[in-house]
């Protein structure tokens, strides 16, 4: 069948290799797309992706994301209604530094391969 249709979930569907709370949205073949939450107070693992590339767009709470790219580097504010990509092979990490959690969907361009897809770099915050 061509077409999909969901509801956003309360259950977690996958926890990503950053250990944020991955909530599935959609795929096609040449596209995915995820619902990510991370707690208040939480800071996701620095990571870099092999082959995808990604667009996230922030629904509700406040965090920054740190993103590092071919001898550029930033940490950029998000709150609502702030949209970013994050490149093939850029370096990134995102913590929550509000009170409530922080929510964002991410189209993934191919879809998402696996887990292998995410490796690991030196993070920019430390971790928990």
């Amino acid at each position: 069948m061509p077409f999909q249709s969901r509801e956003l979930s309360d259950a977690v569907d996958a926890i990503a290799p950053d250990g944020s709370e991955i909530r599935f949205l959609g795929e096609v073949e040449r596209a995915s797309m995820v619902h990510c939450t991370l707690a208040p107070g939480g800071v996701s693992k620095a990571v870099r992706h092999k082959t995808i590339e990604e667009v996230w767009h922030f629904l509700s709470g406040e965090g920054e994301v740190w993103r590092a790219f071919d001898g550029e580097e930033e940490v950029k504010p998000v709150t609502q209604g702030t949209s970013l990509t994050i490149p093939t092979g850029a370096h990134f990490q995102f913590r929550n530094t509000g009170p409530a959690p922080l929510r964002f969907v991410i189209a993934t361009m191919p879809p998402w391969p696996g887990e292998q897809e995410a490796e690991r770099v030196p993070d920019h915050w430390p971790t928990a």
